[in-house]
């Protein structure tokens, strides 16, 4: 039996646990082979039985997903092409599922449209600068999209919650992303913020199968304990938050999350649903015939520079 030390002498998990934490790993399968399978058979299948225990037929799901995905290779050919700028915040939790939302969002766009910004802590340079300054260069420019995975929130959120900086710095900081989003607004940036809701048991649950998947354990890091530890406090910060900068120009959206691929579903489904984007008509394509050169012949390749074909 899986074993986790959350007190002194190591405890067993109950029977219910092993078979959620067993679920998941199940829906990590899942989401394998979302990234990898073309064949759009099982967009047609909805008879699948439930994955992962989330209520959600594997088959629907599937079948949405790549609905939704269609739609956004839409969206991104209309933002090219009219030159709109698109920018959107995931916030969250640790473990929420932001970067698994990011992920099908940006699964089969191009990268030269839609690129995704998860910026590091700030260096000693950084840290000197004012405070949006870090983020600015990242902005959309025209015909893009940005979706930042977590944003300028972070001094809302884990600065304050760690104390990496003063009351004085989050009450400026209150005072001026207003006006710093209401800017980016006027500026023609379409503006969305996410923020990505989870339960203390379902943020339990994701780290503990962190903990105990080798494939997941570099997602774990220090500050994830001190989210556990700090549970209360990263909730009060929240709450500010959501209050003081829940604006008419960039409002707050609260996805529920606790099931991950409905909450992958709806927020893709309302990221289409505020932007009026329209189908993009694309040229006929005919491949032109390969011309083909009598005085071309072609070199062999040395035998040892083929990668073995182990499979």
């Amino acid at each position: 039996m899986i074993e986790v030390a959350d007190t002194d002498e190591p405890q067993p998990l109950s029977a219910a646990l092993v078979a959620r934490l067993h679920a998941e790993l199940r829906d990590d399968f899942d989401e394998e082979l979302e990234l990898e399978i073309e064949d759009r058979r099982l967009a047609t299948d909805s008879s699948g039985a439930p994955a992962g225990g989330d209520g959600l037929a594997r088959g629907v799901y599937f079948r949405e997903l790549f609905r939704l995905q269609a739609e956004l290779v839409k969206f991104q050919d209309w933002v090219a092409a009219s030159g709109e700028k698109v920018l959107i915040l995931f916030e969250g939790r640790d473990s929420a599922g932001k970067g698994g939302a990011i992920k099908r969002i940006t699964q089969r766009l191009n990268p030269r449209v839609c690129r995704v910004v998860a910026l590091p802590a700030p260096n000693d340079r950084e840290r000197t600068q004012w405070y949006f300054q870090r983020y600015v260069q990242h902005l959309p420019a025209a015909g893009e999209m940005v979706l930042f995975d977590r944003s300028w929130y972070n001094r809302a959120g884990v600065e304050r919650v760690m104390g990496f900086c003063g009351e004085d710095d989050v009450e400026e900081f209150f005072r001026s992303v207003p006006e710093f989003e209401r800017m980016l607004v006027r500026s023609g940036i379409r503006l969305l913020k996410y923020w990505f809701s989870i339960t203390d048991e379902e943020q339990h649950l994701r780290f503990l199968g962190r903990i105990h998947d080798p494939l997941k354990q570099w997602k774990f890091s220090p500050m994830d304990l001190q989210s556990r530890v700090r549970w209360e406090a990263y909730t009060k910060a929240k709450e500010a938050m959501l209050e003081r900068t829940h604006i008419a120009e960039a409002p707050w959206w609260v996805v529920q999350a606790v099931d991950k691929k409905k909450a992958r579903l709806n927020c893709i489904a309302h990221l289409l649903s505020q932007v009026p984007y329209v189908e993009v008509p694309r040229p006929a394509i005919e491949l032109p015939p390969r011309v083909r050169n009598p005085d071309y012949i072609r070199q062999p390749v040395p035998a040892e520079m083929y990668v073995p074909e182990v499979y």
